[in-house]
């Protein structure tokens, strides 16, 4: 029997456009020969599956069940295509969690701790991994400016703290300037983060589980037309280059696959993650990761999949069932007796 797929889009942020694209493209590349997909829209309170015909069903948040035409369905896996809260920042995931529903991302605790780009940092850094210097700051908190470019010198970057896809980011050239970017930032979050303008090429790598494994896609460079990757060079054509495979070099190219692969790891990621990093010379500094990518034709990860010869329905296909065999470890590994057999790889 096919495997019924919940695919969670729409979301409470800035990136809600993004999240109904990827959610699209997904819808359109699943392979239907093995799944039956029902695409849940999630905006704050509401849960909503539409069917084809545009009619709504609410989804019963008890169980996460959806009834149509007095058929109740239950889901065997969840996609989410949320981009920003509460996809990706392990809201949602701690929902699933407590209603034992295996879902294509990483985990709660990663979720949280990978979407606050201040303790990501810390935390990498922590792994021995350059992070740019940093200066948190939480609503109410007052703003001294000529401390805070004490420690990130200028130019610097200020930016929402929990957020993607650069919305709220401003490059801060003047002293001038960094009160009206933090108020501007703090209009997308409660929390701002000024980080250190770190000069160099932008490199990102995509990876994802499968298997036991940890599979790396071919890296890219992005070149921003504009003066760095923001909003607008993101998702409009032609604002960016985006060179696949990066041309840095055997050596260096060696170095970012074995680094991502650390930070997977370390950060005990799943599912499809993508690494930022700006190489300046010969060193990766770490940018920030992102748990759930855009999913696109033309975002970052299915280009790179596709350069090895993935095909988008095959990426979409080795998420689903990553995810299901992390969850069935899991679960017997939480039966008693069974913690002392925790050797299974991957």
């Amino acid at each position: 029997m096919k495997k019924k797929i919940a695919l969670i889009t729409g979301g409470n942020s800035g990136e809600l456009d993004i999240s109904l694209k990827s959610a699209g493209i997904i819808l359109k590349h699943i392979d239907r020969k093995n799944y039956e997909v029902y695409s849940i829209v999630i905006t704050g309170n509401e849960w909503w599956f539409y069917s084809d015909s545009g009619t709504k069903y609410l989804i019963d948040k008890n169980d996460f069940s959806l009834t149509t035409d007095g058929n109740k369905i239950t889901f065997d896996c969840v996609f989410i295509a949320i981009h920003g809260t509460p996809g990706e920042d392990g809201k949602l995931q701690g929902y699933f969690d407590l209603m034992n529903i295996p879902y294509t991302s990483c985990d709660l605790f990663t979720s949280a701790l990978t979407f606050n780009k201040y303790f990501a940092g810390l935390a990498v850094n922590n792994l021995g991994v350059p992070v740019a210097k940093s200066v948190f700051l939480a609503l109410g908190d007052t703003v001294d400016t000529q401390k805070i470019l004490e420690t990130t010198g200028l130019p610097c970057f200020v930016k929402p703290n929990k957020g993607g896809s650069s919305v709220g980011v401003v490059k801060v050239d003047s002293q001038d300037q960094l009160t009206s970017a933090i108020a501007n930032a703090f209009q997308h979050d409660d929390e701002v983060l000024i980080q250190q303008y770190i000069k160099g090429r932008e490199i990102t790598c995509g990876l994802i589980s499968y298997k036991g494994e940890v599979i790396v896609f071919p890296l890219c460079e992005i070149v921003s037309k504009k003066e760095f990757f923001d909003y607008e060079a993101k998702y409009t054509p032609g604002m960016a280059d985006e060179i696949l495979p990066a041309p840095i070099g055997k050596e260096l190219d060696s170095r970012c696959r074995e680094l991502s692969v650390y930070l997977y790891k370390s950060l005990n990621c799943k599912g499809i993650v993508r690494f930022d990093y700006m190489l300046n010379q010969d060193k990766f500094y770490f940018l920030e990761v992102n748990t759930i990518p855009g999913l696109t034709e033309n975002s970052i990860v299915p280009r790179q999949a596709r350069a090895m010869g993935i095909s988008m329905t095959e990426l979409f296909t080795m998420a689903i069932e990553d995810a299901v065999q992390w969850h069935d470890k899991r679960r017997y590994l939480s039966q008693p007796g069974n913690r002392s057999k925790n050797r299974i790889s991957g």
